[in-house]
């Protein structure tokens, strides 16, 4: 998921462990992970990465900590409560799957390579709001929890899970590429950059993938459908050619300088490495800055999510 900040976005994708809220939320067996009506709002544990403490909250009040560390302060409460129906279907279906209980003994962690960001310091009136908004309300697709993937900036299309996030599994249905309309009000920043890397940062960044002595070169061997690296080759001194993903690739240099893999520009130039861009995050699901857009243009949250997403049904499990 990258958000506001670029992170090991399939970590808690990913994580296949044992326990968690299985009276609240079904327990992962042949009928996956399926979304049920419960009679009241959940409490979660929740494991507090800063302090070490554990502590049990209702789960809106956790939603609001999330979409406080996930999203910019000032923002519409409508691009709010979009986010605050992915971090909740986030939850779920993690929680459905056991959460962090083999990491942290609790149901879900504040460790943003396990979870989501959390931040209550940052919780406004407005955010608050948001969440009533949206109170209960998560993603589902044939009735069961969805991946709910975001990121920063689409730099104008968004990607599938293969392309955007390499990922291994069949493409999840609910998952499409979505051309977004121009932005006006994305930053600069985010809309054009241009990141410069020594070739010594970029071989030592490398060491661990084969990367040895001096690169040679650096190319990019395959782009996916929207413009986004898939294969790159590093040619290096020490042995036999380096072909990784791009994913991989972005994650090493340091996705926070190499904003994206949809890149218009990669090359060497004499001992550095030049990579222009646009985009931040992997590209996949919710665009936040477009969500900011759409609410500014007055679309309500379930039209900003639904906008992202493919054949969701947007459920209140909790009133």
């Amino acid at each position: 998921m990258v958000g506001r900040f670029d992170r090991k976005y399939w970590l808690a994708a990913l994580l296949l462990v044992a326990g968690g809220l299985f009276a609240l939320v079904g327990w992962p067996g042949p009928e996956g992970n399926v979304a049920r009506k419960l009679d009241k709002e959940p409490e979660i544990s929740v494991f507090i990465k800063e302090t070490g403490e554990r502590k049990t909250m209702p789960i809106e009040e956790y939603i609001q900590g999330v979409v406080a560390g996930e999203m910019y302060p000032d923002w519409p409460v409508e691009a709010y409560a979009a986010q605050a129906i992915l971090a909740r279907s986030f939850t779920m279906e993690l929680l459905s799957r056991g959460g962090t209980k083999a990491e942290t003994g609790t149901d879900i962690s504040t460790d943003v390579e396990q979870a989501q960001a959390y931040n209550p310091q940052a919780i406004t009136p407005t955010i608050k709001e948001a969440v009533e908004r949206t109170r209960g309300e998560v993603m589902t697709y044939n009735n069961r929890y969805v991946r709910a993937w975001f990121h920063s900036y689409s730099g104008g299309q968004t990607a599938t899970a293969k392309e955007g996030l390499t990922f291994k599994e069949e493409e999840p249905p609910y998952i499409k590429s979505v051309m977004v309309p121009e932005n006006k009000h994305a930053p600069a920043e985010v809309k054009s950059w241009r990141a410069e890397f020594p070739l010594s940062d970029v071989q030592r960044a490398l060491a661990d993938r084969g990367v040895q002595g001096t690169i040679d070169g650096i190319q990019i061997l395959e782009k996916g459908p929207t413009d986004r690296i898939t294969k790159v080759e590093i040619v290096h001194s020490g042995g036999n050619k380096v072909v990784m993903d791009g994913t991989a690739f972005r994650l090493a240099l340091g996705a926070d300088k190499m904003k994206s893999t949809r890149v218009s520009k990669l090359e060497v130039d004499q001992d550095m490495l030049v990579i222009e861009g646009t985009g931040y995050g992997h590209g996949v699901g919710l665009s936040q800055w477009d969500a900011y857009m759409f609410a500014k243009e007055g679309k309500s949250p379930e039209e900003i999510v639904q906008f992202f997403f493919n054949d969701i049904e947007i459920q209140k499990l909790w009133d």
